[in-house]
């Protein structure tokens, strides 16, 4: 058995003295594992990071076996997104979001989006953006997916600014307003249509709380899970970072 892929780097564990089990959301074959014979050594450690892209060779004698994997470098991301606190967080969450895909299951537009995300991780706003958006793609992905288009009371499709708590549906301003403080916000970067520029502190909270929610209820506790704490890590660096940017300068 032998094929040939891109990955994204999720996580890697060392195996014996020299080796490393290295698990990788690759675009075609899915979170997949394997074995990299040297993968502890100085040499391949940098390559072997979280986050970082590489092209991988997969071979093994049967389709059930680990196999062994021979990985090359094509875009080496870590060292920059380890270099800041939301960084660090902000893929040790993806990663662990990313494992609760089936293990050698495709999902190429979940690859996708995971790229683009690394891709534009610098700025904490931007990062905290695609880190919901990627959650909220996860939900739909295992099955549970938000219904954000239209009104879950009237149909409507304009001022759609809640979301039921119960339903995952949007709300419209008009028939969500006797519920308000039963309603979750749908903050305006996740409606349709807006994009996310002028981003408040509140929006990125209200959207946190949005996927949180349905994340815990329906994919993390029946698994025996709960959030983890590379999230409220991520959460608590954006709190901090907006506070620090709210005090004027002398």
């Amino acid at each position: 058995m032998e094929w040939t892929d891109e990955g994204i780097v999720l996580g890697v564990r060392r195996h014996g003295e020299s080796s490393a089990i290295v698990e990788l959301l690759t675009r075609a074959h899915g979170r997949h594992l394997g074995l990299v014979r040297g993968g502890a050594s100085s040499r391949m450690r940098p390559l072997l990071q979280p986050g970082n892209s590489v092209s991988a060779v997969w071979r093994a004698r049967l389709d059930e076996h680990l196999g062994t994997y021979t990985i090359e470098g094509l875009k080496l991301r870590a060292a920059t997104l380890l270099g800041s606190s939301h960084g660090v967080y902000g893929v040790t969450h993806l990663a662990s979001i990313a494992r609760l895909l089936p293990e050698r299951d495709p999902h190429e537009e979940i690859f996708a989006l995971l790229e683009h995300s690394l891709d534009d991780f610098e700025d904490i706003g931007g990062a905290a953006v695609h880190l919901i958006h990627f959650e909220l793609a996860m939900l739909a992905e295992l099955g549970f997916g938000l219904a954000l288009e239209n009104c879950a009371v009237t149909g409507e499709t304009a001022e759609l600014i809640y979301v039921s708590p119960k339903s995952g549906g949007a709300v419209s301003r008009s028939a969500g307003e006797p519920w308000r403080d039963r309603l979750l916000r749908l903050p305006p970067f996740l409606r349709q249509g807006e994009t996310a520029s002028d981003l408040t502190e509140q929006d990125l909270q209200d959207g946190f709380r949005l996927t949180g929610l349905f994340l815990l209820r329906h994919v993390l506790e029946p698994r025996g899970q709960g959030h983890s704490d590379a999230r409220a890590g991520f959460i608590n660096a954006l709190i901090r970072q907006q506070a620090r940017a709210a005090i004027p300068a002398p």
